[in-house]
């Protein structure tokens, strides 16, 4: 049976649900930032998923990511499935600027985390709901 790993539901928060995938968000501020998490059990490498997920899983990312790029005016979406702390497998969707705290290296480790808001919730929330409305069940009211 599939359970979200400890770490994911530490750092980040619900989002949604896809055909697939548990749509959450990083809990940071710092960036947009998202992680897409197949709903498959003891599943570390996209390799391991059948052929029918693993189109489902690129069919949702390359969606998911082509809707942040519009709705977000992203100068470049980073994706990534390292799992190197996380063992689950899970596929970070993260919204870059050239003019970002951490442009251009990697967003981990840069600088300390900063927890949205209720209100920086609430406005994300009602973007994701804008761009995203194909297959994503909304989990948060």
């Amino acid at each position: 049976m599939f359970e979200l790993h400890a770490d994911l539901r530490r750092d980040c928060f619900a989002i949604g649900t896809f055909p697939l995938c548990n749509f959450l968000a990083m809990n940071d501020a710092n960036f947009p930032w998202f992680i897409l998490v197949p709903a498959r059990h003891e599943v570390r490498e996209i390799y391991q998923l059948n052929e029918t997920d693993q189109l489902q899983l690129l069919r949702e990312s390359s969606y998911l990511a082509q809707q942040l790029a519009l709705e977000f005016n992203a100068d470049k979406i980073n994706i990534a499935a390292l799992g190197n702390i996380t063992p689950q497998l899970h596929i970070h969707h993260i919204v870059r600027y050239r003019s970002d705290p951490a442009w251009p290296k990697p967003v981990w480790g840069q600088q300390p985390a900063t927890p949205y808001t209720v209100t920086q919730r609430a406005h994300l929330l009602t973007r994701l709901r804008r761009c995203l409305t194909r297959d994503l069940v909304f989990v948060l009211p």
